[in-house]
């Protein structure tokens, strides 16, 4: 039987554009106080949570109606925090992240302990950077990481505007922030680097002729 998180009641949502007075400040104090906000990435519109905070990450999973077993990705502003989420990280790992970062890749890697168990239902946690310097903005203001996924209801289309993140999560999250359309419109490719070869788990903006043309050799 699929398990799912309770759901939120309705709340009021606020549209800021992102170049208002505060709004970044806002967003991130709104994602510090335990609620969920909708951030503009690179790929596609996200929704987000403090990624240290299990009640909000359950929230989120309420909100997407998303399966507690498929595991929530966290975005970092910054590459010198990738060791407060990750327990170790591959060289493989480091490689892909030195050439790709900022961008459009998001790695499976294994995951501190002490992170919030509602992340994933294994050892493991999915992180990215993304190219985008209002995401990366909000982020850093809110403590340098969050769990982001698709800005929609699982099994629809990810959001690719606001006003599309809007009506598919207004009433379900206190701030949308608009930071313009999302420029690929299309979901990360994530590759699992936990295992003795590299592994492309999703197919993405990065393919595996653009990995091979840096010399990474994917299964």
């Amino acid at each position: 039987m699929t398990v799912y998180a309770e759901r939120t009641p309705s709340i009021a949502t606020r549209l800021l554009q992102a170049g208002e007075p505060d709004a970044i400040i806002a967003t991130a104090a709104a994602l510090q106080s335990g609620r969920l906000v909708v951030v503009p990435t690179d790929t596609v519109y996200g929704v987000a949570a403090d990624a240290h905070n299990q009640d909000a990450i359950l929230q989120l999973y309420a909100v997407k109606q998303r399966p507690l077993s498929k595991a929530i990705p966290i975005l970092l502003a910054d590459p010198e925090r990738l060791d407060d989420v990750a327990r170790e990280v591959p060289p493989e790992a480091r490689a892909l992240m030195a050439r790709f970062w900022p961008g459009p890749l998001t790695l499976v890697v294994p995951k501190r302990p002490d992170l919030p168990p509602a992340l994933s239902p294994d050892a493991n946690v999915a992180v990215r950077i993304p190219d985008c310097a209002v995401a990366r903005a909000v982020i850093r203001a809110a403590g340098g990481a969050v769990a982001a996924t698709s800005a929609n209801r699982s099994g629809e289309p990810p959001a690719q505007t606001a006003a599309a993140a809007l009506a598919a999560l207004g009433g379900q999250v206190v701030i949308v922030l608009d930071g313009g359309p999302a420029p690929r419109g299309l979901a990360s490719t994530v590759i699992d680097c936990t295992g003795a070869a590299l592994r492309i788990l999703r197919a993405g903006p990065l393919t595996r002729d653009d990995l091979a043309a840096n010399g990474i050799e994917i299964l």
